[in-house]
């Protein structure tokens, strides 16, 4: 069984440039894999370019030069952070891509959506879950016109289903010193497709579905501080946040569950 690790080596990072004021916070780190808590303005994967190098797995590479393999077992929009499992071997990637694909790993996200116009935000007993929680079951693709946007398309796009739970109704000050009323969300995504959150918190709570039939769309308020889907102007960063992730030890098969607290 693999140990935690303690012998956790710094990071050297010469051989790129760094992204400034940017850094990786390493949460739990074993032989075969590490759980890191990815900064918002960092990409999760190297971009196309130079100037898009600085990422998520070349941090960790950095640290433990010794990895060898794909790494990546999911990713974080650049604008969002959180919790990111990467692996340090092509076994362990194997394993813990296999529970990404099967589903069977649980993400929690925190974030903040923008009440401004629609007002509080309201959750009725769902049929599907029986709680009062909300599953948005949209289908939506990439918008050629308007990419990287996401847009709804029953016909040919792909269904993203996300389980969402109202906290609590807080309010947030704006980088101008406006106070603004937001509601404070937890957001488990059950599938894994682009914007997924973004689209289920922007997207009207009514919408046109399958056949012109009226269905239960999102939850109708963007996220505050969205560049994408909502008003950027709102704050310094998307307030969207990874919190929480779960999955089976890819080794001796023990649920793992780790959390790093949203910084809003």
């Amino acid at each position: 069984m693999a140990e935690r690790r303690t012998d956790i080596p710094p990071s050297t990072r010469e051989h790129l440039a760094p992204t400034p004021g940017l850094d990786i916070e390493l949460i739990h780190a074993e032989d075969t894999f590490v759980v890191i808590n990815k900064p918002a303005g960092m990409l999760s994967v190297p971009g196309r370019g130079e100037d898009k190098a600085d990422c998520a797995r070349v941090r960790v590479q950095d640290r433990f030069p010794d990895a060898t393999g794909p790494m990546t077992c999911h990713r974080l929009d650049m604008d969002t952070s959180g919790l990111l499992v990467l692996a340090l071997d092509p076994e362990t990637h194997k394993k813990l891509s296999g529970q990404f694909e099967k589903r069977r790993v649980r993400k929690w996200y925190a974030a903040l959506l923008d009440c401004r116009e629609a007002g509080p935000l309201e959750m009725r007993k769902d049929l599907v879950l029986g709680s009062e929680q909300r599953r948005i079951d949209l289908a939506h693709c990439v918008d050629w016109v308007n990419r990287p946007l996401q847009k709804i398309d029953w016909a040919n796009g792909k269904h993203a289903r996300t389980d969402a739970t109202l906290i609590d109704h807080e309010q947030w000050t704006t980088p101008s010193g406006e106070a603004i009323p937001v509601a404070r969300v937890e957001m488990r995504p059950i599938t894994g497709r682009t914007h997924q959150l973004r689209v289920a918190t922007v997207t009207h709570e009514r919408i046109t579905g399958p056949a012109g039939l009226n269905v239960s769309g999102g939850l109708g308020r963007p996220i505050v501080g969205d560049r994408l889907y909502g008003d950027e102007r709102l704050a310094p960063r998307l307030l969207l946040h990874a919190e929480k992730l779960g999955f089976w030890h890819p080794w001796h098969g023990e649920w793992q569950k780790f959390e790093a607290k949203a910084p809003f």
